[in-house]
């Protein structure tokens, strides 16, 4: 696949919005580090945050399962991002679903402003549900890419989160301890059918 992604052009009056979004383990947070590397290369000044809740990997870094990595700021809500954002060309937010609703009216204005905003995030919770704000964000972004991961049970391409611990919580921050990625016929939201398979 041939993907076309414009450099920002300093007669361009506005940015845009790319959002990479998939189920877990399906490269999303590489994707993400893959564009913002190109950024660097191409000497344009770069940033990135991610949730204060997420520190599964590292505390100061955005972290692929892979063990690809970017330093990264921690933020506490999608408004820190704005306030430290003016001297930038491009914007990372990983981890998307794990703010508010805020986080698009942010992305909104800074694209606005001209900036390139590059987000990753989870597009589905582990119930098969939209996980806001993710789909507000596929709504008003220029450029999504979907990714997909192998299904852990039958190999299949796999767009569901399987979580694989017993929590009803919403938010549970995990990797492969909690979760597995599973096609669509693989996945289900019965817990004692998840332990068999």
């Amino acid at each position: 696949m041939v993907e076309y992604i414009p450099v920002n052009h300093p007669t361009h009056a506005s940015g845009w919005i790319e959002v990479v979004c998939g189920s877990m383990f399906s490269g999303k947070t590489e994707e993400l580090i893959r564009r913002l590397r190109r950024a660097q290369i191409a000497r344009q000044r770069v940033a990135i945050y991610k949730p204060v809740i997420d520190t599964r990997f590292a505390e100061d870094r955005i972290v692929s399962h892979s063990g690809v990595s970017l330093p990264s700021i921690n933020v506490s809500c999608a408004e820190d991002i704005r306030e430290r954002a003016a001297d930038v060309d491009v914007i990372g937010i990983d981890e998307a679903q794990f703010f508010d609703l805020d986080l698009v009216g942010v992305c909104e204005d800074l694209a606005n402003r001209g900036h390139r905003v590059i987000i990753a995030g989870l597009d589905q919770d582990y119930l098969g549900q939209p996980f806001e704000p993710m789909p507000q964000l596929l709504a008003v972004a220029e450029y999504i890419t979907k990714t997909l991961a192998i299904c852990m049970v039958c190999g299949a391409p796999a767009n569901r989160t399987q979580r694989v611990t017993r929590s009803s919580e919403r938010v549970l921050v995990g990797a492969g301890d909690a979760y597995e990625a599973r096609c669509r016929g693989c996945w289900t939201t019965d817990l004692d059918r998840v332990r068999k398979s």
